[in-house]
Parts: C-alpha cells; sequence; structure tokens
C-alpha cells in the first residue's frame, strides 16, 4: 500500500489501533468488549488523523469490529479515504478418511456439541481444531468481517475484489498497491467518503447483505455508519429492501461455499450485477468509475455459487427484521440460516439471566425439543457490551436440534450462527423492554414469514409485569464498560453513543 502512496506522489505514514479478535474473546467475560471497542476504534482514528493533519487515509481493517469502527472513522473525518482490507481466510481441510471436507472456525463451534452428544471424540475435535483455520485472513465464511469487507466494497468505499480475495493471494498485494495510489487520485480530485456514501449506496450495501445472506451484525454496523453520516435510515427500511432483494447466495454458515468460492465465481461485482435492477448503478466508487461500469466488465464463473435473480435460493432477502410486543423497536434474524420448519414456530420460553447460564443448561441437556431458549440482559446497556453467542448457537446446532429449539436474545449473534436465532431484541431488558418480564412457560410466537415476534400475553399481563419490574443495576460498577453502559443507544439505533 505504501508502495502505491509513493508512486501516486504522496509520503505515507502508519499507524495502529486496537483490534479485539472475537474467536479469543468468545465464551468468557472478554466478549463483553468487543462491540464496545468499535467506538474506540472509530474515536482513536480521528484522534490520531486529526492530531497529524493527515491529507487523507487509507484503512487496512480485516477482522470484525475493525472494519466498522474505520468505516465509522472514515465518515466522521470525512477527508479522502479509501479501504483495503487484509483479505478473507482459505477454508480449511478435515480429512475423514476416505475423503475431505471444506472446515472453519464454525465447524469447531458445532463439533463442541457433537462431542456432547457423543456424535465426535474428543481427539477428533482436537484434530479439527489444528486444520480448521488453516492461515491468516479474516474467517472464510460469510461472517461478520468478511460481511462488513463485502459491504464495503458495496458502499463504494473500497475496489473491486476487497471483499473477496484471498489474504494469501497475490491479487490482494496487488489491490493494495493499487489502493495506495487511488487514494493520491481522490485527494487530487477532492473526493471524499460522505460524496460516496449516502442513503442510495446505503441501499445498495443492504441490498447486497441481502443477496449475499450476511451477518446480522451488519444490520447493526451499518446502522452506526447511516448514523455517522446524516442519513435516516429507519430499521423498517431494511425489510423494504429484504422484500424485493432476492437471496442469490448460500455460504457458510448457511450454505457449504466459502468466500473463497464467492470470489472464484466472480465476487462482488458480480452479486452486484445480477441485481443490476434492483440496485441504483449509477453512483461514484473510490475508483473513480461508477457501479453501472465496474459490473459492466464482471463475469460469472459459477452459477451454483451466485445463483441468478430467476434461480434465487428464495424470494425474499437473508436478513429480516422482526416487529411485535416482544420486539417493539425490532430485533434481527438471519433469514437464510433458518431451517424451513422454523421459519413460522412457537413454543414455551426458557429464560435466562446471561450467556453463561444458557451455556451451561444447553451442555447438561436441559433444553427440551420446541422450546424458546431467551437470554436476556446481555444488549449494549445490560451486558454490557451486548455480547455474541455464537457458543450456545453452535452448540445447539452441533447437537442436532437448530430445527427444534429457537432462541432469542437482546445480545448478539456471531456471522458464523445459524438457526433460529433473533437477536437485537429492543428495547432490551435492561431498558425495560418487554424480554425483561418473559417467565418460564410463557409461549414466544414467531413468525420469520411475516416479520412478527410475540409473545402470548394480553397486555393488562404485560403492564402488570412491568409494574413489577424492578430497575436493573449492572454488575459492572467501574472501567470503560461503565462509561460504554451509560453512554451507549439501543441496538436498532446502532448501538451507538448519545
Amino acid at each position: 500500500m505504501k508502495d502505491g502512496v509513493r508512486r501516486g506522489g504522496g509520503i505515507p505514514f502508519e499507524f495502529n489501533t486496537i483490534a479485539v479478535c472475537d474467536g479469543l474473546a468468545m465464551n468468557h467475560q472478554g466478549m463483553k468488549y468487543s462491540l464496545p471497542s468499535r467506538e474506540l476504534i472509530a474515536d482513536s482514528v480521528e484522534i490520531t488523523a486529526q492530531a497529524h493533519a493527515f491529507d487523507a487515509l487509507v484503512f487496512i481493517p480485516n477482522c470484525d469490529k475493525v472494519v466498522p469502527g474505520m468505516l465509522m472513522a472514515a465518515l466522521r473525518l470525512n477527508i479522502p479515504a479509501i479501504f483495503i482490507s487484509g483479505g478473507p481466510m482459505l477454508a480449511g481441510r478435515f480429512d475423514m478418511g476416505k475423503k475431505s471436507k471444506k472446515v472453519d472456525l464454525n465447524s469447531v463451534f458445532e463439533a463442541v456439541g457433537k462431542v456432547i452428544k457423543g456424535q465426535m471424540s474428543e481427539t477428533e475435535l482436537e484434530r479439527l481444531v489444528g486444520v480448521a483455520c488453516p492461515g491468516c485472513g479474516s474467517c472464510a465464511g460469510m461472517f461478520t468481517a468478511n460481511t462488513m469487507n463485502c459491504l464495503t466494497e458495496a458502499l463504494g468505499l473500497a475496489l473491486p475484489g476487497n471483499g473477496t480475495i484471498p489474504a494469501v493471494d497475490i491479487r490482494r498485494y496487488e489491490l493494495a498497491k493499487k489502493a495506495g495510489y487511488q487514494v493520491m487520485q481522490l485527494l487530487a480530485l477532492d473526493i471524499r467518503p460522505t460524496d460516496i456514501v449516502n442513503e442510495k449506496s446505503m441501499e445498495n450495501a443492504f441490498a447486497v447483505d441481502m443477496a449475499l445472506g450476511g451477518s446480522t451484525n451488519s444490520v447493526l454496523h451499518l446502522m452506526a455508519l447511516a448514523n455517522e453520516a446524516g442519513i435516516d435510515f429507519p430499521l423498517v427500511k431494511i425489510n423494504d429492501i429484504s422484500e424485493k432483494t432476492p437471496c442469490l447466495c448460500r455460504l457458510r454458515p448457511a450454505g457449504e461455499y466459502h468466500i473463497e468460492d464467492l470470489d472464484r465465481a466472480g465476487g462482488i461485482a458480480v452479486v452486484m450485477k445480477q441485481l443490476n435492477k434492483k440496485i441504483n448503478t449509477n453512483l461514484i466508487t473510490v475508483s473513480g468509475k461508477t457501479i453501472a461500469e465496474i459490473i459492466a466488465k464482471s463475469k460469472l464463473k459459477d452459477g451454483d455459487v451466485i445463483h441468478s435473480l430467476e434461480n434465487a435460493h428464495s424470494l425474499k432477502g437473508g436478513i429480516a427484521v422482526l416487529f411485535g410486543n416482544l420486539a417493539p423497536e425490532g430485533a434481527v434474524v438471519k433469514r437464510s440460516a433458518v431451517a424451513d420448519e422454523m421459519m413460522v414456530h412457537s413454543g414455551r420460553a426458557r429464560v435466562f439471566d446471561s450467556e453463561d447460564e444458557a451455556t451451561s443448561a444447553i451442555k447438561n441437556n436441559e433444553i427440551k425439543k420446541g422450546e424458546v431458549v431467551v437470554i436476556r440482559y446481555e444488549g449494549p446497556k445490560g451486558g454490557p457490551g451486548m455480547r455474541e453467542m455464537l457458543t450456545p448457537t453452535s452448540m445447539l446446532s452441533g447437537m442436532g436440534m437448530e430445527k427444534e429449539v429457537a432462541l432469542i436474545t437482546d445480545g448478539r449473534f456471531s456471522g458464523a450462527t445459524r438457526g433460529a436465532a433473533i437477536g437485537h431484541v429492543s428495547p432490551e431488558a435492561a431498558d425495560r423492554g418487554p424480554i425483561a418480564i418473559i417467565r418460564d412457560g410463557d409461549i414466544i410466537i414467531i413468525d420469520i414469514t411475516n416479520n412478527k415476534l410475540e409473545i402470548d400475553l394480553s397486555e393488562k399481563e404485560i403492564n402488570k409485569r412491568f409494574a413489577k419490574l424492578g430497575k436493573y443495576k449492572s454488575s459492572i460498577q467501574s472501567g470503560y464498560l461503565k462509561r460504554y453502559a451509560a453512554n451507549v443507544t439501543s441496538a436498532s439505533k446502532g448501538a451507538v453513543f448519545n
């Protein structure tokens, strides 16, 4: 990248920010710091860029909160900027005797559930751990980091190939050099992030998200970007886009393909080409070309990986926002990763006040078929920090229960989550949302087809329970998380600071 900047006549300086690895932070208190790190990343970029009066910025993100944190900073600073991610990881190969199969980080989490059920030995699990992540890069499926790197390309802030060219591919290095050179052209022409990111480009990003079946965290992060750009983008608008945007890809965890397969098939440019009539193609990008010009040169190389509109996996997009008396401000589900038999489901609630309690119950085989696991007080304020729930959802999937048990939470999920996992329930329990008054045995009604999430209680009973609900007090009374809880807004607003 620095070589490209020099070739363009600039002098490159390098500075870093923090980065939490969600794989290491998973399933313990460290995950409370992952989402909050996004705000620190944005702030640290702002401080360094302003203090040193940089003329332009090349952002090199890769993993989960670094991508949206840097995107927020780019829009906040609004100086010429371009993104070049480190690239996705290749899938691993797990030898199964006479054949092998592709695996990734989520394969390991799901395997834990199989070990609990006696379907896999701990020796096999250890062997899987050794091959699941074969090299550098963001985890190999359409998980949060790769979703956001792909959507950065769709927004127009990165060059074609940014979201999909593997980390170890020589084309990634070539793309970095191009990005370094191109930022100097953006500086010369005074093209800034808010010249590129607007309501129309946000619609494009959500449309590509729907077609890819991306991570539910993308909703949280794109809403935060809209906030930085001063764009009014209500959650209900996401459903409008989802209703008219078919799901064209089934990538891990929804299917068996990985990002390397999406790249081989033609990448994000081809996905946008397939969506040609459903997106805004006259918008400018950091490449200096319009989306129409970029997609005109793209070629579909594998119709099994990227389907056509006529052969879509589903007529609706991969993500849905649910509303109802349990989620007045909305809840998010990765519809493309939900089994058909769980699209409409009702069941008795099993209520837990933390991820840890729920995980323990799942490990001990205490969850019954048909139940709805409710995990609350894990929202932005209640956690604090809105932990990802990859461990409980992966264990349920590994135990073969993703078609039998639903899970709802005011926390969030990893992009690797699959099954009827509904997150971001807003208002959260700590903000006196309806999820706080659910009791064991209450009937929860899930209708993803019609974007509904309800609790089968009368308004009178709901009001009666609220009257008895005490004030929430966090167990965190010091440090950054205390300050975070005091300033963070609802997940429905992107969990941004007041």
